[in-house]
């Protein structure tokens, strides 16, 4: 055999090697799951090893975001982001230089939830009333995602909540594995949590909740019922990478629906990119006070 026929031969045996390695891998990655404990085991090991999620304590994670309103009006501005987290305790923070609307400010102490008002005028954004309302999405850890150190699959034991494994669905022409989440504390909003059936990291958390005309209710919360009776929050995961083996997401985006009773729809998005994630450091407990 000529010398240029060894090395084809080598090339063509080499590209085989990998070609099966990859169908093998590809393959072992697509294992299907078909429980919800076998789902939250498969995610948990695809954020870190169990041994390094025990050394987890604190996460900060910070960066811009651009915050643009996409239907029912016009505009946008940038700001800076920030969410903060020790164990079940969190804050999630939006900061904009404009005073009619300020951001976001949603703390748990672990204990206790509390939205700021958005505004000069000490009123709270459509997103704002929404997490007021619906405290789970704050009090269950579920804001934010695998960014916090509160996120409720990492502590099923503590949070108990009902899980609900319905297989594969199908989003905007993807397939993701479909997690419904039912706290412990009985909420009327439907959360689905959404994964990627080749990594089984978290994408995608949707909530859903529907209010009848004409309650007659009493008290803050129940009178801030009143106004839209569809609402819909989508957070969104991307642009995972590792670092001490830890894969977090680094593209964190949200947008906020609401179809009010006189037919007028609204859409707002937050759009947080490039985030900087640290693990372990130092956190001043004022973070999470609840004023």
């Amino acid at each position: 055999m000529s010398v240029n026929n060894k090395k084809n031969a080598a090339v063509a045996a080499m590209t085989i090697c990998c070609t099966a390695f990859a169908l093998l891998s590809s393959a072992m990655a697509a294992d299907p799951v078909t429980t919800a404990d076998g789902l939250v085991a498969q995610h948990l090991d695809s954020i870190a090893s169990a041994t390094v999620r025990a050394g987890l304590k604190t996460r900060v994670a910070q960066g811009t975001v651009h915050y643009s309103i996409l239907v029912g009006g016009a505009g946008s501005i940038d700001g800076k982001a920030t969410l903060v987290s020790e164990g079940k305790k969190l804050q999630f923070m939006v900061k904009l230089p404009n005073n009619d609307y300020r951001g976001e400010q949603f703390i748990f102490d672990g204990a206790k939830d509390s939205v700021a008002f958005s505004s000069s005028r000490l009123s709270r954004s459509a997103f704002g009333n929404f997490v007021f309302v619906q405290d789970a999405v704050v009090r269950e850890g579920l804001v934010g995602g695998v960014l916090s150190t509160a996120w409720p699959l990492l502590n099923l034991d503590d949070r108990k909540p009902k899980l609900s494994f319905d297989g594969l669905k199908k989003i905007d022409g993807q397939e993701f594995y479909e997690l419904r989440y039912r706290p412990h504390k009985n909420t009327d909003l439907e959360i689905n949590l959404y994964f990627d059936p080749q990594t089984y990291r978290h994408v995608e958390t949707s909530y859903n909740y529907s209010v009848s005309e004409g309650l007659t209710l009493g008290g803050e919360k129940a009178a801030a019922r009143q106004y839209p009776n569809r609402y819909r929050l989508t957070e969104k995961f991307s642009d995972f990478k590792t670092v001490d083996g830890v894969t977090l997401p680094t593209h964190y985006d949200i947008q906020f629906s609401q179809e009010l009773q006189n037919g007028k729809t609204t859409l707002s998005d937050w759009d947080l990119k490039g985030l900087d994630v640290t693990n372990n450091m130092s956190i001043d407990p004022r973070a999470f006070e609840v004023k």
